[in-house]
């Protein structure tokens, strides 16, 4: 069973840095061989694809608008998941949702299967 629990989310100025992470707290805490995703969801938006990262870490995706500012990352010994965002903008001010797929490396919302509740970020100009 996996139930994703994120946390690192905050207020913060402009410009500024969080670390998102992503933990299970199911009865078998592995995410080893799931191939991660964080997504992120702004008042009166849509859900969307931030990042991606494969089992092994070996292949990694973003979405253009964090390209060069974010870094998605994974310790399968720590059984978490991260999100290092730095120079963040009002823009991304959202709930971010850490979700785990098996067996596809995706970036659709569809392909996962097992979603965190979420930690908000709200950056401030």
């Amino acid at each position: 069973q996996v139930q994703l629990v994120e946390s690192g989310g905050g207020l913060i100025q402009a410009g500024g840095s969080l670390r998102l992470s992503c933990g299970n707290s199911g009865r078998s805490r592995s995410l080893i061989r799931y191939d991660m995703g964080w997504f992120r969801q702004a008042p009166g938006k849509e859900r969307e694809f931030v990042a991606a990262i494969n089992w092994s870490g070996e292949r990694i995706d973003y979405v253009d608008s964090v390209k060069g500012r974010f870094t998605i990352s994974r310790d399968n010994a720590q059984h978490a998941v991260y999100l290092q965002m730095n120079n963040l903008k009002p823009d991304d001010t959202a709930v971010y949702y850490c979700a785990a797929s098996l067996p596809s490396y995706t970036h659709d919302i569809a392909g996962y299967d097992y979603w965190g509740q979420g930690t908000q970020v709200t950056v401030s100009s």
